[in-house]
C-alpha cells in the first residue's frame, strides 16, 4: 500500500519522470587537464635546469605502476639528454603547470627514418587529464617536422593506460617480449597515421 503525504493522498512520486542529473564532479580531483581547460599547461623543450625534476618524475611515475627497475645503465641517457636527444637528431620535451614538471617525452633516432617515442611520463596524480595526449600529439608534430616516416616505442604489460594511448593514436602493435623481468609490447605507426 503507498504511503501517504496528507490524508488520503497517495505518495506517487516514485512514479514520476526520473530526469537525469549532471554528475557530480570528485572534489578531492582537480578540474581535468584538457585542451579546453589546459590554459597553465605548457609544453616546453627540456633545459638543463630540469634535470633533477625530470629523474624525480621518471622514478615517480615508473614507481607507481610497478615498472622501476631501479637505477642502472638502462637511465643513462637520463643523465645526457642533451647529447642523447637534442644533439642526436630527436627531442626531448616537457610539461609544466604552474612551473613543475608534470610530463615528459622524447623521440629518439633510431635511423634517418625513423625514431621511438620514449620517457613518456605523466606525473600519477595528474594522470587522464590529457597532458599525455597533449605531449604524444607535440612529439608527433615534431617527428614530422624531422623527416621521420615512421615511429615506434615499446610499453610494458602493465601500463594498460598507456597502451590504449598508443593504440587511440594510431599505433599497431608488432611483437611482444621481455626486458629483465616486465613483459613488454612494441608498437609503431607511421608519421602520417
Amino acid at each position: 500500500m503507498p504511503r501517504l503525504l496528507r490524508r488520503g493522498v497517495p505518495d506517487d512520486r516514485h512514479l514520476r519522470e526520473v530526469r537525469p542529473r549532471k554528475p557530480d564532479t570528485p572534489r578531492d580531483h582537480p578540474e581535468p587537464v584538457t585542451p579546453a581547460t589546459a590554459k597553465t599547461l605548457t609544453i616546453r623543450r627540456y633545459r638543463p635546469g630540469d634535470r633533477e625534476a625530470v629523474r624525480n618524475l621518471h622514478d615517480e611515475a615508473l614507481n607507481e605502476v610497478g615498472a622501476h627497475l631501479g637505477s642502472g645503465p638502462w637511465d643513462e641517457d637520463l643523465d645526457a639528454i642533451e647529447s642523447v636527444y637534442l644533439e642526436g637528431g630527436g627531442e626531448f620535451l616537457v610539461g609544466t603547470l604552474e612551473g613543475k614538471v608534470v610530463a615528459m617525452g622524447a623521440l629518439l633516432r633510431t635511423s634517418d627514418e625513423r625514431a621511438q617515442v620514449t620517457r613518456m611520463r605523466v606525473s600519477p596524480n595528474l594522470q587522464g587529464r590529457g597532458i599525455g595526449q597533449e605531449l604524444l600529439d607535440r612529439l608527433h608534430g615534431r617527428a614530422a617536422e624531422l623527416g621521420y616516416a615512421s615511429l615506434h616505442l615499446d610499453t610494458t604489460a602493465q601500463q594498460v593506460a598507456a597502451q590504449r594511448l598508443y593504440e587511440k593514436n594510431g599505433y599497431r602493435e608488432t611483437g611482444r617480449g621481455t626486458v629483465g623481468p616486465f613483459r613488454c609490447l612494441y608498437y609503431e605507426r607511421e608519421t602520417g597515421a
